[in-house]
């Protein structure tokens, strides 16, 4: 992450809208880049939030086609509470979407009735053209400035460049990103292809159609987790459907633990870790840390293989690049390993013997995973959240825990646990309880050092480059009169919403 620069020197740690010219450097190598190049037909479906735009609304210096994908449909931004509003707005949209053409109407009566003017054909007072004139302005800006939420300059969908919602409907938006995946495949089935589905379940605010809606026990979570789980059995099925199974790999997992804070009242919305202590934003606890990963590839790795080994998101990476042939960049050093021997079963333990937990651009945590027999996995904190309140085992105050200042403690010695005897990470370890307390600092310490000196100094993306320009916020049609819906009707005539 700090090689590719998508950090801050401050709590930020994402690109904080579309109107932001931060985003992902062009010169960073991805996965479907090094398998574009193998001759692979590469997609991505879902969320993309790694920035959009660089000098105007419509450069799309950071699109997705920029960085090895052939094929993109999605959200170029994340979820937002704005993005699924109180179904009271529809009125109100349904209103506005009406608004450009009565802009229009009154523009071309200005034109006519000026020209007409000029010509001598009609008498019309200067002032009912210039007031007319004026409306138009003080209706664009008037419009303009009530549109500070989200929902209308973040909440929209792309296919390809062309913007085809927006606002989106989020309820909407993952019945036709799985149609999009299913006619995907269906066009590569004969070819070599890379599919990235980027879910935007199962993130806040959760939105789920009504066939979903109270189907679990546990809430709109449990609902929206069982919506993507019948999504995510779609595209398994396409996947058999068109005879793929046995040489296609699938790699499902998360990109964090659950979101702790994230609450409607006393109704949890962001999920729950079980045993392990913080959640998603926390640099080191392994609530925030530990996430499912489930591979399937018939043929090429076992079924019903349960495997404890550390591995790492890192790890697509170079996983990626085994499989299809690939050479990984020889210009920086790649912290991700190979998952295909530990996969298939030859070999016993992960490559990571050392794993760097970051919160943003700040170590909090190292992870040390010994080469022997002894089970143990060590983890040492340098620095960990306050909670708010402090026994709640969250930032309920902040909505996320930051990584630096005095919200954070800092721990010298690093607090040590031993995750193998003690996953929950409840009890850290002293001189006094654990005879190679002093050792294992020393080691993680030793570790750090040279891990440090591999970084290389780039722009932080997500410190002053993101800062919102007004120039930049997308927009589908003549700003800042931003409103469509080009998928109206479609998703019906797909048939994508009823229950697997």
């Amino acid at each position: 992450t700090l090689l590719l620069g998508m950090v801050s020197s401050g709590n930020r740690r994402v690109v904080q809208n579309l109107a932001v010219p931060a985003g992902l450097p062009l010169n960073e190598t991805t996965f479907a880049a090094l398998l574009k190049k193998q001759g692979y037909s590469t997609g991505l479906i879902g969320k993309w939030h790694q920035g959009l735009n660089c000098d105007s609304r419509s450069d799309h210096c950071h699109h997705p086609y920029n960085y090895g994908f052939d094929y993109y449909y999605g959200m170029p931004f994340t979820l937002v509470d704005s993005c699924w509003p109180d179904p009271s707005r529809n009125t109100e949209l349904t209103f506005e979407s009406q608004l450009w053409l009565c802009v229009q109407l009154v523009a071309i009566a200005v034109l006519t009735l000026t020209f007409g003017k000029l010509s001598g054909w009609v008498s019309v007072p200067l002032l009912l053209i210039f007031s007319m004139i004026l409306f138009i302005f003080l209706l664009g800006y008037a419009w303009f400035s009530s549109y500070t939420s989200p929902l209308y300059w973040d909440c929209l969908l792309m296919r390809g460049h062309e913007i085809t919602e927006q606002p989106m409907k989020a309820e909407r938006a993952g019945s036709i990103m799985v149609k999009e995946a299913i006619s995907f495949l269906e066009r590569h089935r004969k070819e070599p292809f890379l599919l990235f589905f980027s879910f935007l379940h199962v993130h806040i605010p959760l939105p789920t159609t009504d066939d979903f809606i109270g189907t679990s026990k546990h809430g709109l979570y449990g609902d929206n987790v069982e919506e993507m789980d019948s999504m995510m059995g779609k595209i398994l099925d396409a996947i058999d459907d068109f005879g793929l199974r046995n040489n296609t790999i699938v790699y499902f997992t998360s990109d964090h633990g659950g979101h702790l804070e994230a609450r409607q009242g006393h109704a949890q919305l962001g999920g729950w870790n079980g045993i392990y202590k913080g959640g998603k934003g926390m640099g080191g606890w392994e609530g925030g840390i530990r996430v499912p990963g489930i591979v399937r590839w018939p043929g090429k790795v076992p079924a019903g293989r349960l495997i404890k080994e550390p591995t790492s998101l890192m790890d697509i990476f170079p996983t990626v690049a085994s499989v299809s042939g690939a050479s990984l960049p020889h210009d920086r050093v790649i912290d991700g390993r190979d998952l295909m021997p530990l996969l298939q079963g030859n070999a016993r333990h992960s490559e990571h013997e050392f794993l760097f937990h970051y919160c943003g651009s700040y170590l909090h945590a190292v992870r040390w995973i010994p080469k022997d027999d002894s089970g143990a996995i060590w983890k040492a904190h340098y620095v960990t959240p306050v909670f708010q309140p402090p026994e709640a085992g969250g930032c309920y105050v902040s909505s996320l825990c930051r990584c630096f200042g005095e919200q954070v403690t800092y721990h010298n010695p690093p607090l040590l646990f031993d995750l193998s005897r003690d996953p929950s990470e409840s009890t850290p370890l002293t001189p006094a309880t654990e005879p190679l307390h002093d050792f294992v600092i020393k080691k993680v310490a030793d570790a750090l050092k040279e891990h440090r000196e591999t970084i290389m100094p780039v722009t932080y993306q997500l410190s002053e480059l993101n800062q919102g320009r007004m120039w930049l916020k997308p927009c589908c049609g003549v700003f800042p009169f931003c409103l469509c819906d080009k998928e109206e009707g479609l998703s019906q005539s797909w048939g994508l919403n009823e229950k697997r």
